[in-house]
């Protein structure tokens, strides 16, 4: 029955049963019964009025509600995220809204794209037992959150130590030339290589990227000598690299001046072989002929060995057959007399050679016979 029908006593809900007009509650007063009214549902109510499990059913509820909320969590999508259950590990969630009970589960996040950088510095011996201040930039990124998470306790440490001890090793086999200037790529290959080897023995769940050697140099106290040296070794590398441009330079005209010898005695070599070879085809023809006809052949012997030695001198003394003198025959002048302008050029040419042997020979036999005709007087 309805508070305000009939029989229904008046009975007003909020405690204004007997209220003398149908006005509204004071506002205070209703929220002084309000808060009554709640303050009666948590201590647990009146008895018997069947609501005293209520309020913590209440609790429960709420409770519940709180618990699971707490237990939901975002991971990005550069991020990986280690669960352990009850300390130990569970499992890796990658990107994406997760839940896990709070107080049973514990989740670390680790971002997987951030790249880190980490400097050493610090004074090392080369192999050459020299010292040499190095200076090393490594960058890296957590390649597996589990080992990075709950493998090493302090990764970054361990990185820090496994750079040291590996740059320490390369730079120990390596000369302090080597290090400052000739090898300092190989260096940083080497050291990278190395460093990645000692963080995966030590399973730290790190990825090294790049590993750059940002300065090598002699320490401050023997920078000076240390600059006299390397500014010998430039001087040391232009000379070498002058005398290689010269050999460069050189070589070439040797080998072409000794190729053009070789072929110049190659040419010489068949000339003389194939005159030698020709020379003996014409004995051969010319002992063939003078079978033949001796005396004539002799006599032709005669006349070119004596055109050939006439060729070459200006002046021939003649000692004539049964006479006491002795004849000069000044050639050079005979063939002046009867040279021609293109002759004059070329004094004893074999036409002016011929024409002289003939007027001599003509001459010795006029001497000859006027000899003989005096001889015949007497």
């Amino acid at each position: 029955m309805a508070w305000n029908e009939p029989g229904g006593n008046n009975k007003d809900p909020w405690g204004g049963g007997n209220r003398k007009n149908d006005g509204p509650p004071d506002l205070d007063e209703l929220i002084r019964k309000i808060q009554q009214k709640l303050g009666g549902l948590f201590r647990g109510g009146s008895p018997g009025t069947g609501t005293g499990n209520f309020p913590w059913m209440l609790i429960l509820v709420l409770g519940a509600l709180i618990y699971a909320g707490l237990g939901i969590y975002q991971v990005n999508a550069n991020e990986a995220a280690v669960v352990l259950r009850l300390g130990k590990y569970h499992t890796t969630e990658s990107a994406g809204l997760h839940w896990n009970p709070p107080l049973i589960d514990s989740v670390t996040k680790v971002n997987m794209t951030e790249v880190r950088t980490e400097r050493t510095t610090g004074q090392m011996l080369t192999e050459d037992a020299n010292i040499v201040e190095v200076v090393l930039t490594v960058q890296w990124q957590v390649g597996d959150a589990e080992s990075y998470v709950l493998r090493v306790r302090d990764p970054v440490k361990s990185l820090q130590e496994a750079t040291d001890s590996a740059l320490r090793h390369v730079v120990g086999s390596l000369t302090l030339n080597g290090v400052i200037s000739q090898n300092r790529t190989q260096v940083s290959t080497d050291t990278q290589q190395r460093l990645q080897e000692y963080l995966d023995l030590y399973q730290t769940g790190i990825l090294i990227d790049v590993v750059n050697l940002t300065d090598a140099k002699a320490p401050r106290e023997v920078q000076d000598a240390f600059d006299d040296v390397t500014k010998a070794r430039e001087d040391e590398v232009r000379l070498q690299n002058e005398a290689q441009a010269y050999a460069n330079q050189v070589i070439p005209v040797a080998r072409g001046q000794a190729q053009r010898i070789l072929e110049e005695a190659e040419g010489y070599k068949a000339r003389v072989v194939e005159s030698a070879r020709g020379e003996a085809v014409r004995f051969e023809k010319l002992l063939t002929e003078y079978e033949r006809a001796p005396e004539v052949t002799r006599e032709r012997l005669y006349l070119d060995a004596v055109q050939e030695v006439m060729s070459g001198t200006s002046k021939v003394m003649v000692d004539v057959e049964g006479g006491n003198n002795i004849m000069y025959l000044p050639l050079d002048k005979l063939a002046q007399e009867s040279a021609t302008p293109a002759a004059q050029r070329q004094d004893t040419s074999p036409i002016v050679v011929e024409e002289v042997y003939q007027r001599v020979v003509e001459r010795l036999r006029n001497d000859a016979a006027n000899s003989r005709r005096s001889q015949t007087v007497r």
